[in-house]
């Protein structure tokens, strides 16, 4: 029999290979046809009397990326139309019979009596590693950049194919739990040292091996489905057991905070399956599975973090009538820490680079942030010496601005101040070359007014980048009223080069992700002048999902900055644009107390010498407050949808300012951007699966209780009378495929 994403030979020793490639794509993916025909594989090699093993490899570079989860959304959509044409019943039970088929089938080549050997030849995850811990054995190709795992916790969901129950059957439980609640990816020294996979060998040993381990009498039974067989670490109802899973409970809701299904039904899982038999732990496995792929927050987090990123990454945004670009040399003006870092980040794609500053020392400072970079890659075993060395020899640092004439890239990064930034542009002018794209690293100051510095505006830019450059992965590029396309494309392709995420938006002040994320530390400044407990802010908004309070947010993007910003705000449209008890405040820290944040090791908290300690919330803090509440008299609930409406009633008025044209970069964005609670899906998808009619009566409740910031725009309001979501009335444009 044929297939068309699997090679099945066998050999003269009855060796069956199965190869997966599936035609057309660089990388194997489970999707349907995929299931379909191995399920097909395992039938046939079961029945036929002359297979006595099978060993399963990829035709690709690696072995498989894991499931396509467009296939779940597909399911999904499936299970809410046989909901109202079936009703409930029927269609919990299509969810639970579709997912427990992958899990079905795997158990299959795990009973089938037949020895199966996974030879996994490069990157392993989710189903894929999954079909290889079904196998009897794994042997893997040396290769640095393998890895294995479990990631489906990054995007609201769990292991569906058996990884919940064989993981900690073959490892101990913390172990086993770290990789399902993290979903981290583990390389192949570590999996081999805890047993994972049994050898490492040369790519060209591969095959060999893993039938040599067939006809050397490999076993064709599990260990758990051996007689006496023991777990790694010991019966839930045992003295290690009770040591290990009551605190694994507390941990886990100290982590999440209650707020991802997913990461609970992992640990229910693992304590319900490891006291069944397999087979009936697998479907305890496939019914929380089921149950998971209904909730909301998969939903939400599989459209945003798998659906919509990888369109975005593809270039949903990128205007098709021009040919595809790539930068040769950028030059970054401005080598201070984020100028510095972008040119690092831009060195490590292979890019030639610029560092230009006012003077030689402070250019070579820049590039020092590089060389202390490249060493601590270096010493982590991160990177080879070698590869670093060819990083920093495309950085060269120089305060001559004459080095932009052959770069097709340049990029801003000096001051926030208009002043500075236009002494930059009346030096760099002159010296671009014909063709050559001007971005600026504004987070705050519009476009549009910046640009009037220029004679082709057409050529003028925003390319936001986030702090940490290195850490962050989305770049905001922000467009002008008349910059072109040529400029969106190139400032699309060069993202794309160094491997981030971008986002388009419209020009305004604060353009999407800053206006947002101000909104939590200004709510934060809010909560700290109505006398609400310092710490209480800060638990509060990590309990809301984010990932640092708004006091620790603001002391890591610098508070003199934050005041800066307040400043220019108050001179371009006036007083009444900021709020004086928020400037006063601001004002109380920064120029009367010296306190900048954590550039200056003191701001909201106090920061010790490194490695000597944790920060602490300054012991002075609420000798600032004019009054102070009880905790227990306080709304936590309220408190948390404070810190979340206010985001997302900023994020609907960027769509009404045609700031954000399209649903997905307001989500995208919001996550990798400011890290807006990823269960809710982002911004946008919080009021949509909210439903705009309750999100706006919601608004309308803390706009009594807290003022005009909750004010919802009109176009919430006509959206929330109409039954509207943002992805149905804007839709996305898809790419032709």
């Amino acid at each position: 029999m044929t297939y068309k994403n699997f090679k099945v030979e066998t050999d003269a020793d009855g060796i069956a290979l199965v190869t997966w490639d599936i035609p057309g794509k660089s990388m194997n993916v489970l999707d349907e046809t995929t299931g379909t025909e191995l399920a097909a594989i395992v039938d046939a090699t079961t029945k036929d009397a002359a297979v006595k093993g099978v060993v399963i490899t990829s035709g690709k570079e690696a072995f498989s990326g894991g499931a396509d989860l467009t296939m779940l959304e597909g399911m999904n959509r499936t299970y809410l139309e046989m909901l109202t044409s079936k009703g409930e019943e029927a269609a919990n039970r299509y969810v639970f019979e579709e997912v427990a088929k992958l899990s079905q089938n795997l158990r299959k080549i795990e009973t089938c009596g037949k020895p199966w050997v996974a030879a996994i030849n490069g990157l392993a995850l989710g189903g894929a590693f999954e079909l290889a811990l079904a196998c009897h054995y794994r042997v893997a190709a040396e290769n640095p950049k393998t890895r294995l795992g479990l990631p489906e916790i990054k995007v609201g969901l769990f292991p569906g194919g058996g990884g919940t129950q064989r993981l900690p059957r073959m490892i101990q439980p913390m172990d086993a739990l770290q990789m399902l609640l993290k979903g981290d990816a583990i390389d192949l020294k570590k999996a081999k040292a805890l047993g994972i996979v049994g050898a490492v060998v040369p790519q060209a040993d591969l095959i060999k091996t893993a039938k040599e381990w067939i006809k050397a009498g490999g076993k064709a039974v599990a260990p758990w489905d051996e007689k006496g067989f023991k777990l790694p670490g010991g019966p839930v109802y045992s003295k290690a057991g009770m040591q290990f899973f009551p605190p694994a409970n507390a941990i886990l809701r100290r982590e999440t905070h209650d707020n991802y299904p997913a990461a609970r039904a992992i640990l229910q899982c693992v304590y319900e399956g490891l006291q069944l038999p397999m087979d009936a732990a697998l479907r305890v496995e496939s019914r929380w599975f089921s149950k998971i792929l209904r909730s909301k927050e998969a939903a939400a987090m599989i459209r945003s973090l798998f659906v919509s990123m990888q369109e975005l990454n593809k270039g949903a945004r990128r205007p098709q009538n021009v040919p595809a670009t790539k930068v040769k040399k950028l030059a970054v003006i401005g080598a201070g820490f984020m100028g510095a870092s972008v040119g690092f980040v831009s060195a490590q794609a292979g890019i030639e680079v610029v560092l230009i500053d006012r003077d030689q020392e402070s250019a070579d400072k820049g590039k020092g942030h590089a060389k202390t970079a490249v060493d601590a890659a270096v010493s982590k075993g991160r990177m080879k010496q070698a590869d670093g060395d060819a990083i920093l020899s495309r950085i060269t640092a120089t305060p001559d601005y004459n080095a932009i004439k052959d770069c097709d890239l340049v990029i801003e990064a000096v001051f926030e101040d208009r002043k500075v930034k236009a002494e930059t542009y009346a030096k760099a002018q002159p010296l671009l070359r014909d063709g050559a794209i001007f971005a600026s690293n504004t987070s705050t100051l519009p476009i549009n007014s910046l640009a009037e510095e220029w004679k082709d505006q057409s050529k003028f830019i925003g390319i936001h980048f986030f702090s940490p450059v290195e850490k962050m992965m989305l770049v905001e590029i922000i467009v002008g009223k008349n910059t072109g396309d040529v400029a969106l494309a190139t400032a699309l392709d060069y993202v794309r080069q160094i491997k981030k995420t971008p986002i388009v938006v419209n020009d305004s002040r604060g353009f999407f992700a800053n206006r947002c994320v101000l909104r939590y530390i200004s709510e934060g400044y809010e909560m700290f002048k109505e006398g609400v407990p310092p710490a209480m802010i800060e638990n509060v908004g990590k309990m809301a999902g984010m990932p640092v309070g708004p006091l620790s947010l603001n002391d890591e993007v610098a508070i003199d900055l934050s005041l800066k910003i307040l400043k220019a705000t108050e001179a371009d449209i006036g007083p009444q644009a900021v709020d004086p008890e928020q400037k006063a405040l601001l004002v109380e820290m920064v120029e009367k107390r010296g306190r900048f944040g954590r550039k200056n090791g003191k701001g909201f908290y106090d920061y010790p010498e490194k490695g000597k300690g944790q920060k602490k919330l300054w012991p002075e803090l609420t000798t600032l407050q004019s009054r102070h509440l009880d905790p227990d008299t306080l709304d936590v609930e309220e408190l948390k949808q404070r810190f979340l409406v206010v985001q997302a009633v900023e994020a609907a008025r960027t769509v009404e300012d045609h700031v954000i044209t399209d649903p997905r970069e307001a989500d995208v964005g919001s996550i990798l951007g400011f890290g807006f609670a990823p269960f809710t899906g982002g911004t946008l998808s919080y009021i949509d699966f909210m439903g705009t009619k309750n999100f706006v009566e919601l608004c309308h409740k803390l706009e009594k209780k807290y003022g005009s910031r909750f004010t919802p725009p009109k176009l919430l309001i006509d959206m929330a009378a109409k039954g509207e979501t943002f992805y149905g009335r804007f839709p996305p444009k898809k790419l032709a495929a």
